[in-house]
């Protein structure tokens, strides 16, 4: 039996790649100079594909390094976890931590001069070289313990990373982080939730902090059947559903938990009908006490698109999923992604919600400089109505109400673009947008340059092979 995420778009690549002089059709814009990484999973060794999950497989960074208008080189790097690292016959990284082997595989950004590889969960996050080679764990220069997440918000007033982080370990709590442009955590703040849930990410605006705690939990029997032998599992579902959600797990046990075998690679979360379903909004400076909670009709955010101030409430633009790992538990598929509007009413103490867009649409992005404010416009692919993905990118008109979209053609699939404005005091949709897209007929795919106002073609990087269907990635300025 197959498993649709190790074929077509989202089939491993076997090896690496060093490139230089790529192809490029059209003319590349003289002011990008930087990098385009985006990071995804790639397993490496055997695999049970009954078991595989798409959020397991190994960390694997693509980049292409732009300059003077010219596609200088393409890289592709597995991150060197544990697991990759022993495959490969190279030496396993010192200070890695966390219940699982595989290397960061969710984002990549740059940061007080590095490149950092993300993943959430608890688990290890990597510093990469320019040329993505592995460096080793980052902690942040030991200020932040216990893992980080896939989705932080860069302040773009004080260059300062904002966080929330979530794993098995931390119990029923989660925890908010301040990273200065220098590297260093300067403010954690441990926020009580009612159980152990998946908060994959978090909104930030002018002044708040939102906390999206919602019915995806830690699943004691997925994980137990992931470490334990049989015979154990039972009392150990015990032990552990006596600790999730009551207190924290002390470090030292989570991280002497065995490693899952290279072909056992469960997801230990899953939908959870019994966990309500809640927005948590906490000022900026404030303390756990100062949370305030207000429900939501049960649903799954893994990303929202933006979020602001408008007077006394706060406008939430979401991707909203009906359940989450409910009936399938290897992916992302549990009904179309809507593209929905949150307006928390903190004077009456209650949420509005109404729908924006009902097609499918998944990895939301805007502008960078408007995280946290009022913004215009947001670019999402659309996913059609099966997770392998869809040829169309969707560019929202928040202010005027219409939408923009842009067919590559028939066989083709688009992942997340990323926003790069043409200049630091550019209008908001004065700039490019930047992304993958995988061309079945040829299996290969090509960096898309585009336009942001028309979603015309500017340029086209083609690279000689695939780039399996991923998740995040940034545009890395040379300067940072």
């Amino acid at each position: 039996m197959g498993n649709r995420y190790l074929e077509d778009v989202f089939a491993p690549l076997a090896q690496e790649h060093t490139l230089i002089d790529l192809e490029v059709e059209g003319e590349i814009p003289e002011y990008l100079d930087g990098r385009y990484l985006r990071n995804g999973p790639n397993p490496i060794g055997e695999v049970d594909p009954l078991l595989y999950h798409w959020f397991i497989g190994d960390g694997m960074v693509h980049g292409i390094r732009i300059r003077d208008g010219k596609a200088e080189w393409y890289r592709n790097r597995w991150v060197r976890g544990p697991q990759a690292a022993r495959v490969l016959g190279e030496r396993p990284p010192r200070g890695h931590y966390g219940g699982s082997p595989i290397g960061a595989n969710t984002n990549v950004i740059g940061h007080a001069g590095k490149t950092l590889a993300l993943v959430e969960a608890g688990l290890a996050n990597y510093e990469l070289t320019d040329e993505l080679d592995t460096v080793g764990v980052c902690d942040f220069y030991g200020t932040l313990t216990g893992g980080y997440t896939a989705h932080p918000k860069r302040d773009p007033d004080t260059g300062e990373l904002h966080a929330v982080s979530y794993s098995m370990s931390r119990g029923n709590t989660v925890q908010y982080s301040v990273i200065g442009a220098d590297g260093r955590a300067r403010r954690t703040v441990d926020i009580e939730v009612t159980g152990s849930p998946m908060m994959h990410d978090f909104s930030l605006t002018e002044r708040h902090v939102v906390f999206y705690d919602l019915p995806v939990t830690f699943d004691v029997r997925q994980a137990t059947a992931m470490t334990v032998p049989r015979g154990l599992r039972l009392p150990a579902r015990l032990v552990l559903s006596a600790l999730i959600g009551r207190v924290r797990v002390p470090d030292p046990v989570s991280a002497r938990q065995p490693l899952p075998k290279e072909a056992d690679r469960r997801f230990p979360y899953s939908w959870n009908p019994r966990y309500p379903a809640r927005v948590g909004v906490m000022p900026r400076d404030g303390a756990a006490a100062d949370v305030r909670w207000f429900d939501v009709e049960p649903c799954y955010v893994f990303h929202p698109m933006n979020a602001y101030e408008d007077g006394d409430t706060i406008v939430l633009d979401v991707i909203r999923h009906p359940k989450m790992f409910a009936t399938d538990h290897l992916g992302p598929n549990e009904g179309p992604p809507t593209l929905d509007r949150w307006t928390v009413d903190l004077a009456d103490g209650k949420i509005r919600e109404s729908r924006i867009d009902d097609r499918g649409q998944e990895f939301p992005r805007v502008d960078e400089r408007r995280v946290g404010k009022r913004h215009r416009y947001g670019y999402a692919p659309a996913v059609g109505d099966r997770p392998t993905g869809s040829d169309m990118l969707i560019k929202h008109d928040l202010a005027g109400g219409g939408t923009l979209t842009r067919s590559f053609g028939d066989g083709k699939v688009v992942g997340e673009f990323v926003f790069e404005s043409s200049s630091p005091d550019a209008a908001e949709d004065d700039g490019v947008l930047m992304g993958y897209v995988y061309d079945r007929s040829t299996d290969r795919s090509a960096l898309a340059i585009l336009d942001a106002q028309t979603l015309q073609d500017v340029a086209v990087v083609r690279l000689p092979h695939r780039v399996p269907a991923g998740f995040h990635g940034n545009w890395v300025p040379s300067a940072r």
